[in-house]
Order: C-alpha cells, then sequence, then structure tokens
C-alpha cells in the first residue's frame, strides 16, 4: 500500500494515457462490481480508455482540470473536471482500492477544487450512482449537499444517479 506521504499530484500528460486507463479500467472494476453489468466491466479495453486519454490530454479545452495521483509504482488515482459559466463539474475521481482511506483522495479532490476555482468557478457539483455509498459518504464528509437525482443511461437502465453541490468551490473539503 502507498504511503500518502509517497503520493504526489500533478497534472498528466499524453504520455500517461496509458496508465490513466489501467487505473480507470482497474478502478471501476473495484468500484463497480455488484452495481453495473459483469460484462460491461470485464469488456472494458485499455486501449479504447488510452486512446480518449491520450485525445483529452493532446485537445485540452480552457477550463478543464485533469490530475493524476502518483505513488512509488505508478499512478494510482485521478480526477477530472471543468468549468463552465462559473460552475465546476468533476466527472470522474477515482483511485485504486490499495490507497483508498489514506488521505489521497481528499488531496485530489481539493487539488482538483482549486484547480477549477483557478479557472473561474465559484461553485462545484458532481453526480455519482446512488449504490455507491461509499463515494456518497465521502463527498457528504467533505461537506457536499445534496441536489437533485436523475436515471442514468447505458449500462442496462435502471440506475439512478445523485447530484452533490458546494455553493461555495472554497468550502470543498470541510467536514461536516
Amino acid at each position: 500500500m502507498e504511503r500518502l506521504a509517497d503520493c504526489v499530484i500533478l497534472p498528466p500528460g499524453p504520455a500517461d494515457a496509458d496508465d490513466l486507463a489501467r487505473v480507470h479500467i482497474a478502478a471501476w472494476r473495484e468500484t463497480y462490481a455488484g452495481l453495473l453489468p459483469d460484462g460491461y466491466l470485464a469488456a472494458m479495453n485499455t486501449k479504447v480508455h488510452a486512446r480518449r486519454w491520450r485525445v483529452q490530454l493532446t485537445r485540452a479545452r480552457a477550463g478543464e482540470v485533469v490530475l493524476a495521483a502518483e505513488g512509488a509504482g505508478g499512478l494510482v488515482g485521478y480526477c477530472a473536471g471543468a468549468v463552465g459559466g462559473g460552475e465546476a463539474e468533476i466527472f470522474t475521481l477515482y483511485l485504486l482500492r490499495a490507497v483508498q482511506r489514506t488521505g489521497l483522495g481528499r488531496r485530489l479532490f481539493e487539488a482538483a477544487a482549486r484547480g477549477l476555482a483557478g479557472q473561474g468557478a465559484t461553485s462545484l457539483r458532481l453526480w455519482v450512482l446512488n449504490a455507491n455509498h461509499p463515494a456518497r459518504g465521502f463527498y457528504e464528509r467533505h461537506g457536499g449537499r445534496v441536489a437533485g437525482e436523475r436515471p442514468v443511461r447505458g449500462w442496462g437502465g435502471h440506475l439512478m444517479e445523485t447530484a452533490y453541490r458546494w455553493e461555495d468551490i472554497g468550502g470543498v473539503g470541510c467536514k461536516v
């Protein structure tokens, strides 16, 4: 297990696409086992996800923030979001299970919020699958307030997700 002191948070580049894809797929398989169809998780393809990451990191748009967490053994997590109209949205925040509950998720989340605030965001929102109780607890402990619910498209349907919102992006990370 990585120690928090051994991990750094940095902006990844296109050369990190393969590692981001590896972490993405591993984190999804760990996080969504039993929540998403097994066939979908098994069919996730590193080459496809690496290509998506490479394109995203090569064609970054204004207002986007992508950060990676790297330990002694390589990348162990990432966070990505963007700003639009003063509100930021975090699209992804994933850590490998081996580094969860070390404080790294909090550090990565807070760093992304600071980066998004630096791009002009004043508030923040994100969406979490309703059945992802560990993630929901994480965001609630870090100041997120429930701000709505919607059905999820894809993955066989019948899934719902909940929005969490921070009225003041500077309040991200505050314990409740």
